[in-house]
Protein backbone atom coordinates (compact mmCIF):
# COMPACT_ATOMS: atom_id res chain seq x y z
CA UNK A 1 0.00 0.00 0.00
CA UNK A 2 3.13 2.25 0.89
CA UNK A 3 4.48 1.77 -2.47
CA UNK A 4 1.29 2.66 -4.39
CA UNK A 5 0.80 5.84 -1.96
CA UNK A 6 4.24 7.18 -2.54
CA UNK A 7 3.83 6.17 -6.20
CA UNK A 8 1.27 8.92 -6.52
CA UNK A 9 4.28 11.70 -5.96
CA UNK A 10 4.62 12.02 -9.30
CA UNK A 11 1.39 13.98 -9.39
CA UNK A 12 3.13 16.58 -7.63
CA UNK A 13 5.45 17.86 -10.44
CA UNK A 14 2.31 17.12 -12.80
CA UNK A 15 -0.07 19.06 -10.89
CA UNK A 16 2.40 22.45 -10.90
CA UNK A 17 2.95 21.72 -14.84
CA UNK A 18 -0.94 21.71 -14.78
CA UNK A 19 -1.43 24.86 -13.03
CA UNK A 20 1.42 27.02 -14.59
CA UNK A 21 0.86 26.24 -17.75
CA UNK A 22 -2.83 26.70 -17.95
CA UNK A 23 -3.74 22.43 -18.46
CA UNK A 24 -7.72 23.04 -17.09
CA UNK A 25 -9.17 23.13 -14.82
CA UNK A 26 -10.31 19.94 -14.05
CA UNK A 27 -6.62 18.36 -14.97
CA UNK A 28 -4.78 20.85 -12.08
CA UNK A 29 -7.87 19.67 -9.62
CA UNK A 30 -7.73 16.13 -10.35
CA UNK A 31 -3.81 15.88 -10.18
CA UNK A 32 -3.83 18.43 -7.40
CA UNK A 33 -6.48 15.89 -5.49
CA UNK A 34 -3.93 12.73 -6.20
CA UNK A 35 -0.97 14.85 -4.80
CA UNK A 36 -2.20 15.66 -1.59
CA UNK A 37 -3.17 11.74 -0.62
CA UNK A 38 1.00 10.80 -0.73
CA UNK A 39 2.11 14.01 0.67
CA UNK A 40 -1.02 13.03 3.38
CA UNK A 41 0.88 9.79 4.09
CA UNK A 42 4.36 11.20 4.55
CA UNK A 43 3.39 14.18 6.94
CA UNK A 44 1.82 10.96 9.11
CA UNK A 45 5.16 9.33 8.91
CA UNK A 46 7.42 12.10 9.72
CA UNK A 47 5.13 12.70 12.61
CA UNK A 48 5.19 8.90 14.30
CA UNK A 49 9.25 9.26 13.63
CA UNK A 50 9.35 12.72 15.91
CA UNK A 51 6.85 11.00 18.07
CA UNK A 52 9.14 7.88 18.69
CA UNK A 53 12.13 9.98 19.70
CA UNK A 54 9.95 12.64 21.72
CA UNK A 55 8.50 10.10 24.17
CA UNK A 56 5.19 8.94 24.43
CA UNK A 57 3.27 12.01 26.07
CA UNK A 58 4.51 14.90 23.82
CA UNK A 59 4.27 12.19 21.54
CA UNK A 60 0.51 11.51 21.58
CA UNK A 61 0.02 15.08 21.50
CA UNK A 62 1.81 15.31 18.29
CA UNK A 63 0.14 12.60 16.55
CA UNK A 64 -3.24 13.93 18.19
CA UNK A 65 -2.45 17.64 16.48
CA UNK A 66 -1.23 16.32 13.29
CA UNK A 67 -4.23 13.54 13.09
CA UNK A 68 -5.96 15.82 10.37
CA UNK A 69 -3.63 18.64 9.44
CA UNK A 70 -3.94 17.80 5.91
CA UNK A 71 -8.10 18.47 5.92
CA UNK A 72 -7.12 21.43 7.96
CA UNK A 73 -4.37 22.93 5.95
CA UNK A 74 -6.98 22.74 2.59
CA UNK A 75 -9.99 24.20 4.20
CA UNK A 76 -8.12 27.29 5.42
CA UNK A 77 -6.93 27.74 2.03
CA UNK A 78 -10.29 27.33 0.68
CA UNK A 79 -11.41 29.69 3.95
CA UNK A 80 -8.49 32.48 2.85
CA UNK A 81 -10.42 32.13 -0.84
CA UNK A 82 -13.61 33.05 0.73
CA UNK A 83 -15.33 29.66 -0.03
CA UNK A 84 -16.79 28.95 3.59
CA UNK A 85 -19.68 27.45 2.64
CA UNK A 86 -16.97 24.79 0.89
CA UNK A 87 -15.36 24.44 4.05
CA UNK A 88 -18.14 23.86 6.22
CA UNK A 89 -19.23 21.17 3.59
CA UNK A 90 -15.90 19.38 4.09
CA UNK A 91 -15.70 19.74 7.92
CA UNK A 92 -19.22 17.28 8.01
CA UNK A 93 -18.20 15.32 4.81
CA UNK A 94 -14.80 14.64 6.94
CA UNK A 95 -16.69 13.53 10.12
CA UNK A 96 -19.41 11.47 7.86
CA UNK A 97 -16.46 9.86 5.87
CA UNK A 98 -14.36 8.71 8.55
CA UNK A 99 -17.63 7.64 10.59
CA UNK A 100 -19.02 5.53 7.60
CA UNK A 101 -16.24 4.98 4.40
CA UNK A 102 -13.47 4.47 7.01
CA UNK A 103 -14.83 2.49 9.89
CA UNK A 104 -17.59 0.30 7.28
CA UNK A 105 -14.24 -0.86 4.95
CA UNK A 106 -12.54 -1.66 8.24
CA UNK A 107 -15.33 -3.60 9.96
CA UNK A 108 -15.77 -5.40 5.90
CA UNK A 109 -12.45 -6.12 4.78
CA UNK A 110 -11.67 -7.22 8.29
CA UNK A 111 -14.73 -9.31 9.14
CA UNK A 112 -14.20 -11.24 5.87
CA UNK A 113 -11.09 -12.61 7.57
CA UNK A 114 -12.12 -13.06 10.77
CA UNK A 115 -15.44 -13.79 11.65
CA UNK A 116 -15.84 -11.60 14.73
CA UNK A 117 -13.20 -8.82 15.50
CA UNK A 118 -13.93 -7.43 19.52
CA UNK A 119 -12.19 -3.95 20.15
CA UNK A 120 -12.64 -1.70 23.24
CA UNK A 121 -16.65 -1.11 24.10
CA UNK A 122 -15.95 1.52 27.32
CA UNK A 123 -13.32 3.86 24.39
CA UNK A 124 -16.30 3.36 21.93
CA UNK A 125 -18.80 4.74 24.22
CA UNK A 126 -16.67 7.82 25.54
CA UNK A 127 -16.08 8.79 21.97
CA UNK A 128 -19.84 8.19 20.99
CA UNK A 129 -20.37 10.66 24.10
CA UNK A 130 -18.04 13.36 22.85
CA UNK A 131 -19.41 12.88 19.42
CA UNK A 132 -22.73 13.77 20.51
CA UNK A 133 -21.87 16.71 22.08
CA UNK A 134 -20.47 17.62 18.88
CA UNK A 135 -22.94 17.05 17.12
CA UNK A 136 -25.57 19.17 19.75
CA UNK A 137 -23.05 21.77 19.21
CA UNK A 138 -22.75 22.10 15.49
CA UNK A 139 -26.81 22.02 15.39
CA UNK A 140 -27.26 24.91 18.01
CA UNK A 141 -26.21 27.69 15.71
CA UNK A 142 -28.19 26.71 13.07
CA UNK A 143 -31.17 25.76 15.20
CA UNK A 144 -30.83 29.43 16.61
CA UNK A 145 -30.92 30.73 13.18
CA UNK A 146 -33.90 28.81 11.59
CA UNK A 147 -36.09 29.57 14.87
CA UNK A 148 -35.44 33.42 15.05
CA UNK A 149 -36.27 36.04 12.79
CA UNK A 150 -34.00 38.80 11.41
CA UNK A 151 -31.06 37.08 13.18
CA UNK A 152 -27.64 39.53 12.48
CA UNK A 153 -25.12 37.51 11.13
CA UNK A 154 -22.46 39.40 13.92
CA UNK A 155 -24.87 37.60 16.41
CA UNK A 156 -24.37 34.26 15.15
CA UNK A 157 -20.40 34.54 14.26
CA UNK A 158 -20.35 35.97 17.96
CA UNK A 159 -21.91 32.40 19.07
CA UNK A 160 -20.43 30.68 16.78
CA UNK A 161 -17.18 31.82 18.25
CA UNK A 162 -18.40 31.07 21.89
CA UNK A 163 -19.33 27.60 20.83
CA UNK A 164 -15.80 27.07 18.86
CA UNK A 165 -14.12 27.57 22.39
CA UNK A 166 -16.38 25.39 24.70
CA UNK A 167 -15.35 22.84 21.98
CA UNK A 168 -11.80 23.61 21.88
CA UNK A 169 -11.78 22.97 25.87
CA UNK A 170 -13.76 19.94 25.74
CA UNK A 171 -11.21 18.93 23.06
CA UNK A 172 -8.46 19.58 25.47
CA UNK A 173 -10.04 17.58 28.33
CA UNK A 174 -10.50 14.82 26.38
CA UNK A 175 -6.81 14.03 25.55
CA UNK A 176 -6.43 13.93 28.96
CA UNK A 177 -8.78 11.63 29.67
CA UNK A 178 -7.25 9.55 26.50
CA UNK A 179 -3.42 9.95 27.20
CA UNK A 180 -3.32 10.58 30.79
CA UNK A 181 -6.31 9.61 33.40
CA UNK A 182 -7.58 6.83 31.55
CA UNK A 183 -5.32 6.32 28.68
CA UNK A 184 -5.53 2.01 29.63
CA UNK A 185 -8.82 2.35 27.83
CA UNK A 186 -7.46 3.74 24.41
CA UNK A 187 -3.89 1.61 24.89
CA UNK A 188 -4.99 -1.59 24.16
CA UNK A 189 -4.99 -2.07 20.24
CA UNK A 190 -2.33 0.22 20.07
CA UNK A 191 0.16 -2.29 22.52
CA UNK A 192 -1.31 -5.36 20.05
CA UNK A 193 -0.08 -3.78 17.08
CA UNK A 194 3.00 -2.78 18.16
CA UNK A 195 3.94 -6.46 20.13
CA UNK A 196 2.93 -7.62 16.40
CA UNK A 197 5.24 -5.33 14.78
CA UNK A 198 8.02 -5.89 17.46
CA UNK A 199 10.81 -7.88 15.62
CA UNK A 200 10.22 -6.01 12.83
CA UNK A 201 11.25 -2.85 14.67
CA UNK A 202 13.99 -4.20 17.14
CA UNK A 203 15.44 -5.21 13.62
CA UNK A 204 15.83 -2.36 12.73
CA UNK A 205 16.88 -0.35 16.03
CA UNK A 206 19.64 -2.72 15.69
CA UNK A 207 20.37 -1.42 12.16
CA UNK A 208 20.15 2.01 12.60
CA UNK A 209 20.14 4.77 15.05
CA UNK A 210 16.99 5.91 16.75
CA UNK A 211 15.34 8.34 14.23
CA UNK A 212 16.94 11.44 13.56
CA UNK A 213 14.55 14.48 14.76
CA UNK A 214 15.91 16.92 12.87
CA UNK A 215 15.95 15.15 9.39
CA UNK A 216 12.07 14.81 10.58
CA UNK A 217 11.47 18.32 11.08
CA UNK A 218 12.66 18.85 8.20
CA UNK A 219 10.72 16.47 6.22
CA UNK A 220 7.39 17.72 8.00
CA UNK A 221 7.90 20.95 6.91
CA UNK A 222 8.94 20.68 3.64
CA UNK A 223 5.47 18.36 3.10
CA UNK A 224 3.46 20.59 5.00
CA UNK A 225 4.43 23.67 2.29
CA UNK A 226 3.60 20.88 -0.39
CA UNK A 227 0.46 20.25 1.39
CA UNK A 228 -0.23 23.99 1.48
CA UNK A 229 0.74 24.86 -2.21
CA UNK A 230 -0.94 21.90 -3.73
CA UNK A 231 -4.19 22.87 -1.89
CA UNK A 232 -4.29 26.26 -3.28
CA UNK A 233 -3.78 24.41 -6.31
CA UNK A 234 -6.81 22.31 -5.89
CA UNK A 235 -9.05 25.66 -4.28
CA UNK A 236 -8.14 27.67 -7.12
CA UNK A 237 -9.26 25.60 -9.62
CA UNK A 238 -12.35 23.82 -7.49
CA UNK A 239 -15.46 26.44 -8.50
CA UNK A 240 -14.10 25.56 -12.80
CA UNK A 241 -13.32 21.75 -12.39
CA UNK A 242 -16.57 21.14 -10.76
CA UNK A 243 -18.45 22.93 -13.15
CA UNK A 244 -16.57 21.02 -16.17
CA UNK A 245 -16.99 18.08 -14.15
CA UNK A 246 -20.79 18.03 -13.47
CA UNK A 247 -20.33 18.29 -10.05
CA UNK A 248 -22.00 20.75 -7.27
CA UNK A 249 -19.73 22.57 -4.68
CA UNK A 250 -21.73 20.65 -2.00
CA UNK A 251 -20.76 17.04 -3.17
CA UNK A 252 -17.25 18.42 -3.64
CA UNK A 253 -16.52 19.70 -0.10
CA UNK A 254 -18.82 16.71 1.39
CA UNK A 255 -17.28 13.76 -0.72
CA UNK A 256 -14.48 14.58 -2.91
CA UNK A 257 -12.45 16.42 -0.47
CA UNK A 258 -12.68 14.34 2.29
CA UNK A 259 -11.08 11.27 0.59
CA UNK A 260 -8.49 13.09 -0.68
CA UNK A 261 -7.64 14.58 3.00
CA UNK A 262 -7.77 11.23 4.52
CA UNK A 263 -6.57 8.96 2.22
CA UNK A 264 -3.42 8.12 3.98
CA UNK A 265 -5.57 7.48 7.59
CA UNK A 266 -7.92 5.25 5.59
CA UNK A 267 -5.64 2.88 4.39
CA UNK A 268 -3.72 2.47 7.82
CA UNK A 269 -7.78 2.30 9.33
CA UNK A 270 -8.36 -0.67 6.75
CA UNK A 271 -4.43 -2.25 7.51
CA UNK A 272 -5.01 -2.90 10.67
CA UNK A 273 -8.48 -3.87 11.20
CA UNK A 274 -6.98 -6.73 8.24
CA UNK A 275 -4.45 -7.67 11.04
CA UNK A 276 -7.31 -8.29 13.86
CA UNK A 277 -6.30 -4.99 15.59
CA UNK A 278 -9.53 -3.23 15.20
CA UNK A 279 -9.62 -1.54 18.08
CA UNK A 280 -6.76 0.81 16.45
CA UNK A 281 -8.87 0.79 13.52
CA UNK A 282 -11.60 1.85 15.56
CA UNK A 283 -9.72 4.85 17.47
CA UNK A 284 -8.08 5.82 14.18
CA UNK A 285 -11.86 6.63 12.70
CA UNK A 286 -13.62 7.41 15.46
CA UNK A 287 -10.54 9.67 16.84
CA UNK A 288 -10.33 11.66 13.41
CA UNK A 289 -14.20 12.17 13.17
CA UNK A 290 -13.89 13.65 16.87
CA UNK A 291 -10.74 15.66 16.09
CA UNK A 292 -12.64 17.11 13.14
CA UNK A 293 -15.58 18.55 15.23
CA UNK A 294 -13.91 19.44 18.16
CA UNK A 295 -10.72 20.79 17.04
CA UNK A 296 -10.38 21.36 13.41
CA UNK A 297 -14.22 23.54 12.76
CA UNK A 298 -13.71 25.48 16.21
CA UNK A 299 -10.00 26.19 15.02
CA UNK A 300 -11.10 27.48 11.53
CA UNK A 301 -14.60 29.61 12.84
CA UNK A 302 -11.51 31.18 14.67
CA UNK A 303 -9.25 31.43 12.38
CA UNK A 304 -11.65 32.76 10.07
CA UNK A 305 -11.92 35.92 12.23
CA UNK A 306 -8.60 36.57 12.19
CA UNK A 307 -8.64 36.17 8.20
CA UNK A 308 -11.13 38.78 7.65
CA UNK A 309 -13.16 35.90 6.54
CA UNK A 310 -15.99 34.97 9.09
CA UNK A 311 -17.31 31.19 9.42
CA UNK A 312 -20.01 30.32 11.52
CA UNK A 313 -21.34 27.23 12.61
CA UNK A 314 -24.72 27.45 10.70
CA UNK A 315 -24.24 25.04 8.40
CA UNK A 316 -26.89 23.70 5.82
CA UNK A 317 -29.34 21.55 7.58
CA UNK A 318 -29.06 18.01 5.31
CA UNK A 319 -25.18 18.54 6.51
CA UNK A 320 -26.17 18.35 9.81
CA UNK A 321 -28.63 15.63 8.98
CA UNK A 322 -26.61 13.51 7.51
CA UNK A 323 -23.76 13.75 10.62
CA UNK A 324 -26.45 13.10 12.94
CA UNK A 325 -27.33 9.84 10.04
CA UNK A 326 -23.91 9.05 10.15
CA UNK A 327 -23.15 9.37 14.52
CA UNK A 328 -26.42 7.48 14.91
CA UNK A 329 -25.64 4.20 13.12
CA UNK A 330 -22.07 4.38 13.91
CA UNK A 331 -22.30 4.18 17.45
CA UNK A 332 -25.36 1.83 17.09
CA UNK A 333 -22.72 -0.60 15.04
CA UNK A 334 -19.94 0.60 17.97
CA UNK A 335 -21.70 0.28 21.15
CA UNK A 336 -21.39 -4.16 22.04
CA UNK A 337 -17.48 -3.86 21.28
CA UNK A 338 -17.72 -6.23 18.53
CA UNK A 339 -17.96 -6.09 14.68
CA UNK A 340 -18.70 -8.45 11.52
CA UNK A 341 -18.79 -8.11 8.27
CA UNK A 342 -22.74 -7.26 7.53
CA UNK A 343 -21.83 -4.05 10.02
CA UNK A 344 -19.16 -2.91 7.91
CA UNK A 345 -21.36 -3.22 4.92
CA UNK A 346 -24.41 -1.38 6.41
CA UNK A 347 -22.08 1.60 7.10
CA UNK A 348 -21.34 1.75 3.55
CA UNK A 349 -24.56 1.49 2.18
CA UNK A 350 -25.46 4.54 4.32
CA UNK A 351 -22.14 6.00 2.79
CA UNK A 352 -23.66 5.35 -0.46
CA UNK A 353 -27.12 6.84 0.56
CA UNK A 354 -26.09 9.47 1.52
CA UNK A 355 -23.50 10.20 -1.28
CA UNK A 356 -26.33 9.87 -3.72
CA UNK A 357 -28.35 12.27 -1.90
CA UNK A 358 -25.69 15.01 -1.84
CA UNK A 359 -24.71 13.99 -5.53
CA UNK A 360 -28.31 14.79 -6.51
CA UNK A 361 -28.87 17.48 -3.97
CA UNK A 362 -30.09 20.88 -5.65
CA UNK A 363 -27.72 23.75 -6.35
CA UNK A 364 -29.00 26.32 -3.38
CA UNK A 365 -27.52 29.63 -3.07
CA UNK A 366 -24.66 29.67 -0.55
CA UNK A 367 -24.90 25.95 0.38
CA UNK A 368 -25.75 27.52 3.75
CA UNK A 369 -28.52 27.42 5.86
Amino acid sequence: MSKILYGLLIFIPISVAAHYLGWGAATTFITAGLAIVPLAALMGTATEEIAIVVGPNLGGLLNATFGNATELIIALVALNSGLVEVVKATVTGSIISNLLLVMGFSMLLGGLRFKEQDFQPTAARMNASSMNLAVISLLVPTAVQYTSSGIEESVLQTLSLAVAIVLVLVYVLTLVFSMKTHAYLYDVGVAEFEEGEAEQEQTKEEEHESPNILLWIGVLLVVTLLVALESEFLVDSLEEATSVLGLTALFTGVILLPIVGNAAEHATAVTVAMKDKMDLSVSVAMGSSLQIALFVAPVLVIAGWFLGQPMDLNFNPFELVAVMIAVLVANSVSSDGKSNWLEGGLLLATYTILGFAFFFHPVVEGLGG
